[in-house]
């Protein structure tokens, strides 16, 4: 099966996108999980989550703020340390302002390949604005 990539612009449509991608039996990760709100909005409707981002201290106060919840450290672009951190994802959310904008778009779409390729996950949802405008405009040409 290949892997979904949802589009979101914004953090009100990312998180209202959690009660349609994510169910009981998923284990989901969350890059760029900054102080952890997002990561515990989707804790009850799956399995398990973990959180990551980037930063050591948002990390910490992610894990201070929201005991019970798993949180590490991880840069967004170590495929192989996010493989490392456990299960087998079958959600993957991802939240990386530097990763929004239309020059960023390259590396955005390099790191879903990375990450549908390495973690085959079912889907991934993105924050992503400029991502959600190009894939608005796409239209695959049937063979």
């Amino acid at each position: 099966m290949k892997t979904k990539y949802i589009a979101t612009r914004g953090v009100d449509e990312y998180r209202a996108s959690i009660t349609k991608w994510v169910n009981a039996e998923d284990s989901v990760l969350e890059i760029g999980c900054e102080w952890g709100t997002t990561t515990v909005l989707i804790a009850p409707f799956c399995k398990q989550v973990i959180g990551t981002d980037v930063s050591g201290a948002c990390i910490e106060r992610a894990r201070q703020e929201h005991e019970g919840i798993r949180f590490e450290v991880l840069d967004a672009f170590d495929v192989r340390a996010a493989a490392d951190l456990g299960p087998q994802f079958t959600k993957i959310f991802i939240d990386v302002s530097g990763l929004s904008g239309y020059r960023s778009l390259l590396d955005l779409i390099s790191l879903l390949t990375m990450y549908s390729t390495i973690l085959q996950p079912d889907a991934i949802i993105v924050k992503s604005g400029a991502l959600k405008d190009f894939a608005i405009h796409c239209v695959a040409w049937p063979s």
